[in-house]
């Protein structure tokens, strides 16, 4: 039974009550043009949407092992310079720090010394080798400067390989360039996570200087229980969020699984590419993640055009100018604001359907069942 507008019967200024739907029968009802755009209703077309079943997993931000640096020296020193701050970013191979040993002085004056004296012997053992094609001396003899010259030779290439920890070229190390200092070079491009050293500290042999990472190369790793272990494989996509701001997704996709379960528990662990690393998601990071099971092509309404009534659910449905008809369906997955629906009855190819509103829709449905009954 159809209900008018309310008016104030004073002087008073009023705002209109919206007019209650006409209903027909126990599935079909009229609103009138002023009354749809009242309450807001919007109309739509089921459409078909990528879908999937998700795997809710638990997880924790990680960098592989070559993406993360922690920066020794081999050799004491006194600090001279730090070139760097904490949290800069720093390129592979940028100068970190500037170290001073006197003894490196010795280490240099050695290898320049040996270099001359390499000559020297090569020069020698080449001379040899040619007096003993014209039997000019014994065979003892070429054998003996070709010992002085290996002997030589090793000598040199050692101190050669010295000299590079300390990050000293020796192809381009003369008498002139000779130094006490030394440098700290960045074995990784990222950011610098810490430092542990202080202008004119001395700093022993195989101290961790510096710490960098690089978070470019960062991965999640997820723990699957045993029960979910064969829902899971390489190639699957997910989306997660910081366990602290669950409003902020980002997507990732499964590139390994480990074989075996983790100690003390029937999980195993699978690691995720994230597929848009941003300045905000840091290592140790703890994050809630949706696996995307399975994905198919299917008819689906935003979950506001579905109304559930006990375990049966309903949308409504355009069938002529401002006329709605209730229509049973069921319903299926559910994700990002859409769910799976199956008309139960046929419905004509692009039929419009109730996608804001609905629910008043279903109000006015009810209560004229209930006026019908009086």
């Amino acid at each position: 039974m159809a209900m008018t507008f309310l008016l104030a019967c004073n002087s008073k200024k009023t705002e209109p009550v919206v007019e209650s739907a006409s209903v027909e029968s126990s599935t079909e009802m009229t609103l009138t043009p002023e009354q749809q755009k009242a309450i807001g209703l919007t109309l739509d077309t089921i459409t078909y949407r990528n879908l999937s079943t998700s795997l809710q997993a638990n997880g924790k931000l990680e960098l592989p092992p070559q993406n993360r640096a922690k920066v020794s020296i081999l050799a004491g020193g006194i600090v001279k310079s730090i070139a760097v701050k904490e949290g800069e970013y720093v390129n592979e191979g940028q100068l970190l720090a500037t170290l001073e040993n006197m003894d490196l002085l010795q280490v240099q004056q050695d290898f320049l010394e040996s270099n001359t004296n390499l000559v020297f012997l090569k020069a020698e053992f080449e001379r040899q080798k040619e007096l003993q094609k014209d039997n000019i001396n014994a065979a003892k003899s070429v054998q003996s400067a070709e010992n002085n010259y290996n002997s030589a030779l090793v000598r040199q290439k050692t101190l050669e390989q010295k000299l590079k920890l300390y990050n000293i070229n020796p192809q381009t190390l003369t008498a002139e360039k000779i130094r006490p200092s030394f440098t700290i070079l960045s074995p990784i491009t990222g950011h610098i996570t810490r430092i542990n050293i202080s202008i004119g500290q001395f700093v022993d042999p195989n101290s961790m200087v510096f710490e960098i990472v690089d978070n470019r190369f960062l991965h999640i790793d997820l723990t699957i229980f045993e029960q979910d272990v064969h829902k899971v494989h390489v190639g699957q996509t997910l989306s997660f969020s910081d366990a602290n701001d669950p409003m902020h997704t980002h997507t990732a996709k499964i590139f390994s699984i480990n074989k075996s379960f983790e100690p003390n528990q029937q999980a195993t662990i699978a690691h995720a590419k994230i597929m848009d690393v941003t300045e905000t998601l840091l290592p140790g990071m703890f994050i809630q993640a949706r696996i995307n099971i399975d994905q198919n092509m299917i008819s689906t309404l935003p979950d506001e055009a579905i109304i559930s009534n006990g375990n049966e659910h309903y949308i409504f449905v355009v069938t002529a100018p401002d006329h709605f008809k209730e229509i049973q369906v069921r319903s299926g997955v559910s994700d990002m604001g859409f769910t799976e629906v199956i008309p139960l009855e046929e419905l004509a190819k692009g039929s419009k359907v109730v996608v804001k509103g609905a629910y008043y829709l279903f109000s006015q449905l009810t209560k004229g069942e209930g006026e019908h009954h009086d």
